[in-house]
């Protein structure tokens, strides 16, 4: 079982760069990095909240489970 991140995706999708996103969602680079490449072990609902916000997209457009 594993979660995969898309946000890479939705990010080439809207045409957002990983700057201009952690800008908009107040997180640093650095962690916006972990989370893309799936290297992070949770994710805060505020976070996923304001990524979706920024992006104008729902949760499962992110996450996805593959078994």
């Amino acid at each position: 079982m594993s979660i995969v991140i898309n946000l890479d995706v939705m990010m080439a999708r809207r045409k957002i760069s990983s700057g201009e996103l952690a800008e908009r969602i107040g997180l640093s680079p650095a962690n916006l990095s972990i989370l893309k490449t799936g290297k992070a072990k949770a994710i805060r609902f505020s976070t996923l909240e304001a990524i979706c916000r920024a992006l104008e997209c729902q949760p499962g457009d992110i996450l996805e489970f593959r078994s």
